[in-house]
This record gives C-alpha cells, structure tokens and sequence, in this order.
C-alpha cells in the first residue's frame, strides 16, 4: 500500500460531465482530493488508464508491489466508457459485491473495480451512480423503506425497501431546463444569474395542478417578457417551478404517502424541498458527496449486499 500521505485506497465518482477522486486512508478518512478532471464523454475507452494513472501518480508507490486498490462508481462501467459493468435488474440491492467488475490494467501497481449501475425492464429504466450513493444513505439508515430522490440532469425517484431498490424512474428536467434555457426561443427571456424563489413556487403551484398546459405556459414565460417586461431572474425560476411541477405531478405515485429523502446539489436538494412543502410533504436532505463516499466506503471495506 502507498504511505504517500497516509492513502490506502483511491475512490471515485466518474459520471459523464465530471470526475470526483479521493485518496483515501485505512479508516476510510479523505487525505486528499481531486474534483475538476475529464468526464466520461471526454474520454476514449482506451485513455481512461493513462489518465487517470497521470491525475494520481503521486498518491502511488514507485516500485511495484500489491496492487493498489480502486474503486469507482458512474459512468466509467458504461458501454463507452473504461470497461462496462452490467446492470444489476430490480428488485436487488443497491451494490452486490459479487456483481463488481475488475478491469484488466497495463499498470501493474493498481487494481481497478467498477460498481454496475441498475437496469429495470418495465417501464425501462437505468442508472449508474445513484445506485452508490443509495447504498450510502442505506450504510447509515439500513431499515429505511420509502423513497429516495435524486435531483440533477436525469432526475431519479427510487422506491426502496427491505434494503433493495424495488423500481424508480427518470425524469429529464434538468437537461429539459437546460436545452430550453439555451438553446431554445426562451433563452433571452431567462438570461439571469440569479434566482426568485416565489416566482419558481408560483409556477410549481400553477402546473402541478394542471401539467397537461406545461408547453403552453412555457410560452407563456416568451409572452410575459415581451408584453409585460418581467424580469429575467422570475422568467427563469418560472421556467425551473413549471417543469419540477410537471416532474412531480408524473411522480406522485412514488412519493404519495412515503417517507423522502433528497440526495443532490443544496441549491437544487432545496428546491424540491420547497416545492414538496407546497403539498404538504416534508422531506430530508442528504450531502451527495457523503453519501457517495459512504458507498463507495462499503464496497472497500466489504459485505456481499450493501
């Protein structure tokens, strides 16, 4: 093992966007981090190694000797990315120890493990990453039975009991809300840094009780810039409030009369928050970073089912 700063094993988040490294030591303490290298969409399969071998040259041994340890969850076990880890199908726990794949490397001095994602058939449905911050949360609430969410690009809400993930389902409100704030006729409309949190709960109340207008009152927002001078920043968090509305009203069959926990970003984690509140919901929120790394926790330190 490396005694260069006490690390003695290497964790990580590689989604598609981002990648997310911590060294490690014994007791499972962060020694150092690295939260700003390439994503998985910037990366062929075969530069994985070479990459990340340069980000943590410096955490490893110069000679060789047993292979240092690596594990990671996200998008690195995607059919394009480093080796692919099948999916695990629903109902099943978040992580099986016996389902990890090791990745054959040309640098003796690490061993490298990929966490699957979960696939369900019907509806379909996959996700790679959140499985890890779910057996996270479970490392710390292992009776939990209810729903956990999961904000962000692809939101997730997934329906958890006995310790298994029993099914979930995927929105694409954050990539939606981006594609129409950038690319699309709204994107002057809602050209603002800043954020009105009664405008967004305005609209989250006004869709959520009427999604099928979602495509009208979305060109509505183009109107009221227009004719009405509205500012930008409530344009924008009109924009946010519609489409977590419409998000949540195609959920409620998950989170109708279910405990719910918000894993995500604070800003975002505090959205949903908010919004639930407005139906009277109350919900508790969960650090992504910490939960991910409880997970990834969990498959170094083992146990068959986590």
């Amino acid at each position: 093992m490396s005694k260069i700063g006490n690390i003695s094993f290497i964790a990580i988040d590689w989604g598609t966007s981002n990648l997310r490294v911590w060294g490690m030591d014994q007791q499972g303490n962060v020694v150092s981090t690295i939260d700003n290298g390439k994503g998985m969409s910037s990366l062929m399969p075969c530069e994985f190694e070479p990459y990340l071998m340069n980000l943590i040259e410096n955490w490893l041994n110069e000679e060789e000797g047993a292979p240092f340890p690596i594990i990671i969850c996200g998008m690195a076990g995607a059919k394009n990315g480093w080796k692919e880890a099948a999916y695990l199908e629903v109902p099943c726990p978040p992580i099986n120890q016996d389902k990890i794949i090791h990745v054959k490397t040309k640098n003796k001095r690490i061993s490298v493990s990929i966490v699957p994602g979960i696939m369900q058939i019907s509806p379909p449905d996959v996700m790679r990453g959140e499985e890890t911050q779910i057996a996270g949360y479970f490392s710390k609430n292992p009776n939990f039975d209810g729903v956990i969410c999961l904000p962000g690009t692809h939101t997730k809400w997934v329906h958890l009991s006995a310790g298994e993930i029993v099914s979930f389902r995927t929105f694409m409100t954050g990539e939606i809300f981006l594609s129409l704030s950038e690319h699309s006729i709204l994107k002057n409309s809602v050209d603002s840094e800043n954020f009105d949190q009664t405008s967004f709960l305005e609209a989250f109340e006004d869709i959520y009780s009427s999604p099928a207008l979602l495509s009208s009152k979305l060109f509505q927002i183009r109107a009221l810039d227009l004719l009405e001078k509205v500012a930008a920043k409530s344009l924008k968090s009109k924009l946010s409030g519609y489409l977590v509305g419409a998000e949540l009203a195609g959920a409620k069959n998950y989170w109708l009369g279910q405990k719910i926990v918000i894993i995500g970003n604070d800003d975002l984690s505090i959205l949903y928050k908010k919004a639930l509140e407005k139906l009277g919901l109350d919900a508790t929120i969960e650090n992504t970073k910490e939960v991910t790394l409880n997970g990834l926790r969990k498959v170094y330190f083992g146990g068959n089912n986590l």
